[in-house]
This record gives C-alpha cells, structure tokens and sequence, in this order.
C-alpha cells in the first residue's frame, strides 16, 4: 500500500518529505502544522486561517437553517392555512429541524458547536461563501453521488473511459476537485489505479466522501428545486457506496490551485467539472497540472466549458481549449463530446441534459512553473498586516454608514417619504432622489429577509 506522505508537499513553500504527526502533518521549514479534520488531511496553504472560515461558512449555514425553522413556525402560525398546506408546511419544518441536527452531527470534526456568533452578526459581516463551489450550491452532489442510483454516474466514467482509449494502467492518481467523491470512487474501483488521491476544497462534502466510502452509511435530506409531489420537497436518502474502498483511495482537503503534492508525483490527473469554474486563468491551471505529472503522464478532464470569467477573452471554445492543452507541454488532446443526464433527482421536476466536453493528453514536456497562486492578499489571510485603507474601502465604508443609517431610521413609525425627509434635511439626498432610492434600499433587505437557507438541488 502506498501512503499519503510519499506524495504531499507543502502548500506553502513546497517542501517534501512532511513530517507525519500521526494527527496530520508538519512542515518544519514553514513551522506550520496541518491538522487532519475527521481523518482527512487539511492541507491548505494558510491552514488555521482556512479553517476559520470553513467553521464560520458553516456555522452561518446552521444558523440560516435555523432561521428558516423559525419562519416556518410563523407561517403555522396563520390560521387561514388550509389543512394541506398545514401538514406541507410543519412536516416540512420537522424535515429542516432533523437535517440541521444531522448536518450538526455530520460537521463535529470541524468545531462548528463551539463558535458563539449570532446569525445577525454572520450576516452583517458577510461571511463569504464562494459564488460558483459554495456550501449549499453542490449539497445536492452528495444525492447524485451516493442516493440516486447509477445512471448519472456511469454516464460519467463512461465519458472518462471513452478518452482512455488504451485502457493503460493509469498508475497513481489525482482527481482535483473531487467533489462527494463517486467520479474518484469508481475510477478506482473499475480501472487500474494504484492509487487514487481525491482533493476538494469543501469539508462537507469529503467529509461524506469519507463516510461512505469506508463503508457507513447516512441518511441525509435532499431538498429537490421543483418536487413532483407533496411529500417530495423533502426526501430523506440514505447514501452509501456499493463497497467500501482499499487503503489506496484516500481523501484531501486543499486548494486545486495550491495543490500540496510534489511534482512530477502522478502518474495521472483527472479534472471534473473543474477547468471552468476556477479563477485561474485556463493556460496557468494547466500548467499547473502539467507540474504534477511524471513523463508521459496524463491529464483526464471531463465536464463542462462554461467559463465563468469576466473577461470574454478567458472563456474558452473547445477549439482553444485543444490549443491551450496542446501548448501546455501536452499532445494534442483526444476529444469525446456526448450529451449526459445532469443533475436529475429522481423526487424533482428539474433537471437537464449536458453537453459534456472530455478529453485526454500525453505530458510531452515540461511547461514553465507558474507562479504561485494568491488568491487573497497576505494582510488578508494571515490577519498579522494593517489593513490598507484602499479608495474601495472608504467609499464602503461611507455607503455602510449611509445603511446603517437608513435602518436607524426605521422604527415601525416612518414612511419611505418620512425618511426621504430625513435624509434631505441632513444634506444627503434630495427628496425626489432619496425616495426611489430608499425604496430600492428597502426591497433589497426584504427580498433578502425571504431568501430560503438553500440546500437545494
């Protein structure tokens, strides 16, 4: 069996071998330690500051839910409720009070209990939850991986199998944004893998990875968008893998774009749904990958090409994307393209076909070593540095202030022209302008007020 450790490296300064603390592991020359978080190792670059923000994403995420409970309870409260509706809406709250707890029990290696803040305090901070991999975005992946039977998931390896013409032995390999894990899972189940490493960044869902995969079973709420019938918009699935994985399949908590592995250290790389929805540009994250094959190796992508980017030069055809690979120190890229089922809960109304964009290439060469990715500031991440008072952040924090200040005014008594008149006597606003945008102001904060918790799919 070969272990973890042989192919880690530090996310920080790329040293190797770690040193392995039997609870995670230790880079002396960064004097950093990386803890393992329910037996998977977390090994993000800036670790404790990552793990902060992981517990807070998660513990607002309790908290909206338990919002959510307690807006249900208000609705109960309108006797006008037809008996119908009354059974929909109070078996639903019970069905959202049993996920918060199983979500609860499911999070305790990552502390969420201990934290103290409020949900109005998460909520003025903003605590961030990424737009495109957040939390409640891919919690319906645990369902199509682990509870909705095979149909989706055997389009998938078929797509990874078409591209793999010369079904080689594919050696040691890395599956980079693994998600709940099934893609991983059965690639090293059905081919020849000596090794299968499955990183992604989000605790929740390795964290059912690991669960499942090692032979437990769990029983989760999904919370399908358009449910086919009264009793489907909250559906309790039980989620387990068809068997329990080999010590060879092991699971990673990390960054894609900070992969922790040595170079040249995978023998192949497999990037699902990835490649589009990362911020880096496309020719540097392939770079990266190229780093981290051996001579001859290969990279597997298979997914989407809906790029994300706001620059329109970054969202790539198919035709560029076979060039970008192609520069990138690889062979020309073989292609297969096939229409597949997406996202297709069984207890929902929604769900849709994809096009799906998959191909495999030959490292040929090595591609220059791109820079290290930051994403974030330094005076961010290690919260040591003063904050600079950059032109965004002033101007941010007068428009807070304006806010606040506008809610100061509602006291249960005021109208919008009632406000609009406060603020044109403090010389902030005219009236006729103040009015429409105090309006705006306001819809945004009720709208904002109805928003469900999300967990949906």
């Amino acid at each position: 069996m070969t272990t973890l450790s042989r192919f880690l490296a530090c996310p920080r300064c790329d040293k190797t071998p770690l040193e392995d603390s039997g609870d995670g592991y230790r880079c002396k020359a960064c004097d950093v330690d990386f803890p393992s978080i329910g037996g998977i190792p977390w090994m993000f670059s800036e670790p404790r500051s990552a793990l902060g923000e992981w517990r807070n994403r998660l513990q607002f995420a309790l908290q909206k839910l338990g919002h959510e409970i307690a807006g249900l309870e208000r609705e109960l409260e309108d006797k006008a409720l037809s008996q119908l509706a009354r059974h929909r809406v109070e078996r639903y709250r019970k069905c959202v009070e049993s996920h918060r707890r199983k979500l609860q029990k499911l999070l305790r290696p990552v502390d969420v209990q201990s934290l103290q803040g409020n949900y109005e305090s998460y909520l003025a901070l903003r605590t961030r939850l990424p737009v495109d991999q957040g939390l409640n975005t891919y919690y319906a992946n645990v369902h199509r991986d682990w509870g909705w039977g095979d149909e989706e998931n055997e389009a998938s390896l078929a797509q990874v199998r078409a591209v793999l013409r010369d079904r080689a032995d594919l050696g040691n390999v890395l599956v980079l944004g693994a998600g709940a894990g099934r893609l991983a899972y059965d690639i090293h189940r059905s081919m020849q893998c000596a090794s299968t490493t499955a990183l992604d960044f989000n605790p929740l869902l390795l964290l059912v990875a690991r669960a499942v995969t090692t032979g437990k079973q769990l029983k989760m709420y999904e919370f399908p968008i358009a449910p086919l019938a009264l009793e489907d918009d909250a559906v309790l699935r039980k989620l387990a893998a068809p068997s329990a994985v080999d010590g060879n399949f092991r699971l990673v908590l990390a960054d894609a774009l900070r992969p922790p592995f040595a170079e040249k250290t995978f023998d192949t790389v497999v990037t699902p749904w990835l490649i589009d929805v990362v911020s880096e540009d496309l020719p540097v994250f392939a770079a990266r990958v190229n780093r981290l094959l051996r001579k001859q190796g290969r990279w597997v992508n298979f997914g989407s090409l809906a790029f994300s980017s706001q620059k329109k030069a970054r969202c790539y055809s198919p035709e560029e994307v076979k060039a970008i690979v192609a520069g990138s120190g690889f062979s020309d890229p073989y292609v297969s393209q096939a229409t597949i089922p997406y996202m297709c809960s069984p207890a929902s109304r929604h769900g849709r076909r994809e096009r799906v964009f998959s191909f495999a290439a030959y490292k040929e060469r090595d591609a220059r070593k791109p820079e290290r990715c930051r994403a974030l500031p330094d005076w961010l991440v290690k919260g040591d540095d003063p904050v600079p008072a950059t032109a965004s952040f002033r101007q941010q924090a007068m428009t807070t202030r304006i806010h606040s200040f506008i809610m100061s005014l509602v006291d249960g008594k005021r109208s919008i022209s009632d406000m609009a008149a406060v603020l044109e006597k403090q010389r902030l606003m005219g009236r006729e302008e103040a009015e429409p945008a105090i309006r705006t102001f306001l819809t945004k904060m009720y709208d904002d007020s109805r928003r469900p918790s999300g967990f949906q799919g």
